[in-house]
């Protein structure tokens, strides 16, 4: 069961019982996902680009998703978005987010009404902006598809060990292009070892609320 909670900037997010563990930052949510996707991730990676490819782990509330879709739409990008979701919210729960708050109704009511479809197929959400969400697990996931971004978003290691080994940290690094980026909320010894090993170069940036540092890593 997921608990709509709010956080510190007065966002939302959603406690997982069965994990233990919220979905974003208690806080900020909003900042949290502004900080480490969009400022550090989205707008770094794309400052010369036209077109951009992301793959992101972890789908959850789709709140990474909408602010890139702003984001592009303000920028002129487009927008090439693959989310893995091993359990995908309703759509139902996700309007109990208050997201559509932080972008525009046409952003909003296209991602709800093709967000179904997408768990299943690729879907234009308008003629900038594609959104898949293979409803698989990582370690299951394959494409042949290379990405210009990783928004590494699984829960902590903590609360979900399999997702931080070095194999699963290889395994999503392999599916970024040369120069790509990888970014997310985390930074341990362990996951900037995995990713060097992967053959990085390594980033320590401050972090979110809450977090002293983050982790950028670009593919050589």
């Amino acid at each position: 069961m997921n608990i709509i909670t709010p956080t510190a900037d007065g966002s939302n997010t959603l406690y997982n019982e069965t994990i233990g563990e919220h979905y974003h930052s208690k806080h900020g949510a909003l900042q949290e996902s502004r900080h480490v996707f969009i400022d550090a991730g989205l707008k770094f990676v794309s400052a010369e680009k036209s077109d951009i490819s992301i793959l992101e782990v972890g789908f959850g509330t789709g709140l990474n998703f909408i602010l890139s879709v702003d984001y592009c739409s303000q920028h002129n990008i487009h927008l090439d978005y693959t989310s893995i979701e091993a359990f995908p919210l309703t759509t139902e729960v996700i309007n109990q987010t208050g997201y559509s708050a932080y972008v525009s109704s046409e952003i909003w009511n296209s991602f709800i009404s093709n967000y179904n479809e997408a768990l299943h197929h690729p879907q234009a959400l308008s003629e900038h902006c594609k959104l898949e969400i293979p409803h698989t697990t990582l370690d299951n996931f394959t494409t042949v598809k290379r990405f210009d971004l990783i928004y590494y978003d699984a829960f902590s290691v903590q609360h979900q060990p399999e997702m931080w080994t070095n194999e699963i940290i290889a395994h999503a690094c392999n599916f970024l292009k040369p120069g790509g980026t990888f970014v997310t909320y985390a930074i341990t010894g362990n996951l900037k070892r995995a990713v060097k090993a992967c053959g990085f170069t390594i980033e320590k940036l401050p972090g979110a609320p809450g977090k002293r540092e983050m982790l950028r890593a670009i593919k050589i």
